[in-house]
């Protein structure tokens, strides 16, 4: 396999920009949602979000890897894709909430 130019690596990246704009969507949205549940103004309570999110958060912190970080470039890349594979799946789990936030008349922007 031939190395990666600058070039395509650019135009890789540029052609998966909705995932980062999806993982962007959930991080902004979940900790909202989070509030929203807590006070029982949302219901019902997307649970496989919540597990995702601990999961993400989980595999950030704990050391226990699939490639251990102190391979530099490799470890992070790993954590990088993993990290985000979940983001972008909490993003589709947070459709309901994201047409009961924006279409809900007794709520106002914030």
């Amino acid at each position: 396999m031939a190395p990666l130019s600058t070039w395509s690596l650019l135009r890789r990246l540029k052609s998966r920009v909705w995932a980062t704009k999806r993982i962007v969507r959930a991080l902004k949205l979940f900790i909202p949602m989070t509030r929203d549940v807590m006070r029982g103004d949302f219901r019902p309570i997307p649970w496989s979000a919540f597990g995702m999110m601990a999961l993400a958060l989980g595999y950030l912190v704990l050391p226990f890897d699939l490639i251990p970080d102190f391979l530099m470039l490799i470890g992070v890349v790993d954590d990088v894709l993993i990290v985000g594979w979940l983001l972008n799946r909490i993003d589709q789990r947070l459709e309901g909430y994201r047409a009961w936030k924006y279409t809900d008349p007794d709520m106002t922007p914030s």
